[in-house]
């Protein structure tokens, strides 16, 4: 009876450790954020801001990843894109157009910001395994940062081509789109943007 019992406790410790291990799909998510810091792309999981379409295709529903560029030398107008068919489309939800005319999202909490089209129509030119989870991306004061679903970048249903491997180079290119992406907005002389894109990598 007594061994029975020593079985019992045994298995049950087990299960307990099996269920505390993290399942595949996070110790994926958990590397591609640890990768993503390091690279100074600050992630962060954040609740989608009402003027983005988050779960479901809604506005504001659901959690999604932040990841995002914060400049020391730069001063960037504040200013919304939203992803329409792999372009960056100005966002008219909470933004004042040219004539002043207000378009609010249903969820719309936040005050109207000035629209800024010189990323209109820009492809987002991302890696296939990232650009079809990306949902916006907002500018102000010095810092660009981008919305996106990164859980479906690590899900095997979602991204069957999930490499390890290639995570840094993919993280890079999302960077350096980041960075190209801010200094279009600013339309910086070609000189310009290239000292500052030197400033900003060496700091």
């Amino acid at each position: 009876m007594g061994m029975w019992i020593a079985i019992a406790i045994v298995l049950f410790v087990l299960g307990s450790m099996m269920a505390l291990k993290p399942s595949g799909i996070d110790q994926r998510l958990d590397k591609l954020r640890m990768t993503a810091r390091r690279l100074q792309l600050n992630p962060k999981l954040v609740a989608c801001p009402d003027w983005v379409r988050g779960r479901d295709n809604e506005y504001g529903r659901g959690m999604m990843g932040q990841y995002g560029v914060v400049f020391d030398n730069m001063q960037l107008p504040q200013t919304r894109y939203q992803v329409i068919e792999g372009e960056w489309r100005p966002n008219t939800e909470n933004n004042v157009t040219a004539n002043s005319t207000v378009l609010k999202s249903p969820l719309a909490k936040s005050t109207a910001i000035k629209a800024n089209f010189n990323l209109d129509k820009i492809p987002l030119a991302l890696p296939a395994t990232i650009e079809p989870f990306v949902k916006a991306l907002s500018i102000k004061a010095n810092s660009i940062v981008i919305y996106w679903d990164d859980i479906a970048y690590v899900r095997p249903i979602t991204n069957p081509s999930y490499k390890a491997a290639a995570i840094e180079a993919d993280l890079l290119v999302l960077k350096t789109q980041l960075e190209q992406w801010a200094l279009q907005v600013q339309k910086l002389p070609s000189k310009d943007i290239n000292s500052t894109i030197l400033a900003n990598t060496s700091s």
